[in-house]
């Protein structure tokens, strides 16, 4: 089954997780800023919530695949694919990888199970894991031999951010931080190497680009309209490229892009934790950019390769109704009227909504002033547990990645 998403509403049928695993447990307190997390998730805790959130898909009739398993059904019975993606994720794991590269690659290619040797790579490799000694001798004496020499990479659960689907398409994006941009890794292998994807799927970005763009900036409106944000982790350059080979493809419906420029800050990281949509003509948002938004329209140029771009002057809630055909749109405030309320529930991701159908959305339960609100306006809520998810700083939709919606 290929990739088809034209909207962010249309009934969910397939998507993609990511089961948080022992990457979790190796957070540690002076690490959390690089590694991009303000906590340390409990994984027992933080595993059992997973699971509830894919019961809750599982019984709304959507099919549940995860990445671990996708990317080991890719590998299985493919010894040489197998060996260069041993070889590429060492080489990209950094200088000190690249230094014991020859004692990794035998570690893990030791490794017999598929599924087990992808989950190694997310958890991450130690020192003291190395059969070999002596490996540093200056090293070895002032930093412990706990110390990792392949990252774990513990973003991984936000399954929405290393590629997005596009129509029939994807992006498979090149991130903002160093920490996260081995996890498209494992989404080119899957994309270009997997059979229910190797050849049917067009790619509107690579992961080679130089610019960065991130999944949670990019929002299927309708199959004519994406909507893109300029964020702290995605640049108008790699925006300007994603609408250039979209605009290039012909079997593309997509005719409008709209980039919406958003403050630059870790609150507001990605488009979706201050909008997303939860019906055809219903959105939540954050209050707090409403002030300062700017949206651009950008469509095709007169000549090949060339974009015409226009700054929008109306607002928010009347460029998304001409965008989307519809004479009012809805724009439901995460917290309501409340300012504490606001950015404590942005903050635990209360605009972060998961659409599975239209007027049918998954959210945290722990944004209860939000959830309220949704439920005013006629939205079906289906709640999920999220103390210690929420410590990542994403909601269901950061979770998720759809593979396969309904045409609505």
């Amino acid at each position: 089954m290929p990739i088809h998403v034209k909207s962010e509403i249309g009934t969910l049928k397939r998507v993609m997780l990511h089961r948080p695993g022992q990457e979790l447990e190796h957070l540690v307190p002076g690490e959390l800023e690089r590694l991009l997390f303000d906590d340390i998730p409990y994984l027992r805790a933080a595993r059992q919530e997973h699971d509830v959130f894919a019961g809750i898909l599982r019984e709304q009739g959507v099919e549940v695949v995860y990445l671990e398993d996708l990317m080991a059904g890719t590998l299985k019975g493919r010894p040489q694919l197998r060996e260069r993606f041993i070889h590429q994720f060492i080489e990209e794991g950094g200088n000190i990888a690249q230094k014991f590269k020859d004692q990794l690659f035998r570690l893990l290619d030791g490794i017999p199970d598929e599924r087990e040797l992808v989950q190694k790579t997310m958890a991450g490799v130690r020192m003291n894991e190395l059969k070999a000694g002596g490996h540093s001798p200056l090293a070895d004496r002032v930093r412990p031999d706990s110390r990792f020499i392949l990252d774990p990479i513990p973003n991984l659960y936000f399954t929405r951010d290393p590629f997005a689907s596009i129509g029939c398409g994807v992006s498979l994006n090149y991130m903002y931080s160093r920490t996260r941009r081995r996890e498209t890794i494992y989404g080119s292998y899957i994309l270009e190497e997997h059979p229910d994807f190797a050849g049917s799927t067009p790619f509107y970005y690579r992961r080679d680009y130089p610019f960065s763009i991130e999944g949670g900036d990019i929002l299927n409106l309708s199959r004519r309209v994406l909507a893109v944000g300029i964020s702290q982790r995605t640049t108008p350059e790699a925006i300007e490229l994603l609408a250039q080979n979209i605009f290039g493809d012909d079997t593309a419906e997509i005719e409008t892009i709209l980039a919406f420029d958003i403050p630059s800050i870790r609150a507001y990281m990605h488009l979706d934790t201050v909008m997303t949509q939860i019906d055809y003509d219903k959105f939540t948002v954050h209050p707090g950019i409403l002030g300062s938004l700017r949206v651009y329209e950008i469509c095709r140029g007169d000549h090949r390769d060339t974009l015409n771009v226009t700054e929008l002057d109306s607002s928010l809630p009347v460029i998304l109704g001409t965008h989307l055909g519809l004479d009012q749109v809805t724009m439901i405030r995460c917290g309501g009227k409340d300012r504490v309320a606001s950015e404590r529930e942005q903050w635990n991701d209360g605009s972060n909504t998961l659409c599975i159908a239209p007027g049918k959305v998954v959210v945290y339960d722990r944004n209860y002033i939000t959830n309220g609100i949704l439920r005013e306006n006629g939205v079906e809520v289906l709640e999920m547990p999220s103390s210690e998810l929420s410590r990542g700083r994403g909601g269901p939709r950061c979770m998720s990645m759809p593979l396969w919606r309904e045409d609505v």
